[in-house]
C-alpha cells in the first residue's frame, strides 16, 4: 500500500497494434506490472492521437482503427519505479515512457476503510431561517448570470448551503409568462435560490443579496433546522 508524501507517476504510451511476441505490447506491460508487484496500473485508449510518424489514428478513420493509441499508467515510490525502469526500456520496443514528480495525498484500501471506527450519528435541531429569492435566468450582475454571482457571494460569507432551483413555468409582478417549450428554449426561466442558516447569518445574506437584485422577490421564513452529521467517535479524528 503506498503511503502519503513524495511518489513518481510513469506513463507509457503506445499504438494498439504493437506486439512483444504473441500478445499485445500493452498486454505484456501491464502483466509485467501485475508479477513486479507495482501498487496499481491503468491501461486507457484515448479517442484519437498521432505520434512521429505523424499520422492522425481515431476511430473515424477505418484504415487506423487498429493502430489506435493506449496509454498504461501507474504510481509508485520513487525506489520501485527506479528498479522497473531499465526493465520497461527494454520492454517497450516501441512507444514512449514518460516519468513525472507526484504527491500522494491520500491512499486507502477497501480493508483499511472497513477497519475505522464506525461512524457516530449525531443530530442537531435548532431554530433558523429559510431565505427564497425568485429571480431570472437571464439577470445578470457584472458579467455573470446574477444567481451564480449570489451563490458566490453566499459562499464567501460562509452562509451554510444554498440550492439553485430552475422553473419550467412563470410569471413575475410584470405579468410576462415565461416557460420551456419543446421548440424554443427561454433565455428568461424562472430561478429560485434557497439558503437556509441562523438568523443573523439570514440577515446577512439578505443585505448583500438586496444590493445585487434588480426586478426580483426576497422571502423569509422561519424553519426548524435539523442537521444530522456523521462523524468518527471523539479522540479518532472528527467529522467526515
Amino acid at each position: 500500500m503506498l503511503a502519503r508524501g513524495p511518489a513518481k507517476k510513469v506513463t507509457i504510451h503506445l499504438n494498439e497494434d504493437t506486439r512483444a511476441g504473441h500478445e499485445p505490447l500493452y498486454q505484456a506491460v501491464m502483466e509485467f506490472l501485475f508479477y513486479k508487484g507495482v501498487s496499481g496500473a491503468t491501461l486507457t485508449r484515448p479517442h484519437s492521437g498521432f505520434g512521429p510518424h505523424h499520422r492522425i489514428h481515431s476511430p473515424d478513420m477505418e484504415a487506423t482503427l487498429t493502430q489506435l493509441p493506449v496509454r498504461v499508467e501507474f504510481i509508485d515510490t520513487s525506489e520501485k519505479v527506479e528498479r522497473l525502469m531499465p526493465l520497461l526500456h527494454d520492454l517497450v520496443t516501441d512507444g514512449l515512457i514518460e516519468v513525472q514528480d507526484t504527491t500522494i495525498v491520500k491512499a486507502v484500501s477497501r480493508e483499511e476503510a472497513s477497519n475505522e471506527a464506525p461512524l457516530v450519528k449525531r443530530r442537531e435541531a435548532r431554530a433558523a431561517k429559510m431565505l427564497r429569492i425568485f429571480l431570472g435566468e437571464a439577470d445578470q450582475w457584472e458579467g455573470i448570470a446574477l444567481y451564480d454571482a449570489i451563490v458566490k457571494r453566499l459562499r464567501m460569507m460562509e452562509i451554510a448551503g444554498a440550492t439553485v432551483y430552475r422553473g419550467i413555468l412563470g410569471y413575475g409582478a410584470k405579468g410576462r409568462t415565461h416557460k420551456e417549450g419543446f421548440l424554443h428554449l427561454s433565455r428568461d426561466l424562472p430561478v429560485m435560490i434557497s439558503v437556509v442558516d441562523s438568523p443573523e447569518k439570514i440577515d446577512e445574506a439578505i443585505a448583500a443579496v438586496e444590493a445585487m437584485l434588480g426586478d426580483g422577490l426576497i422571502v423569509v421564513s422561519d424553519v426548524a433546522m435539523i442537521r444530522l452529521v456523521h462523524s468518527l467517535p471523539e479522540g479518532t479524528g472528527g467529522d467526515r
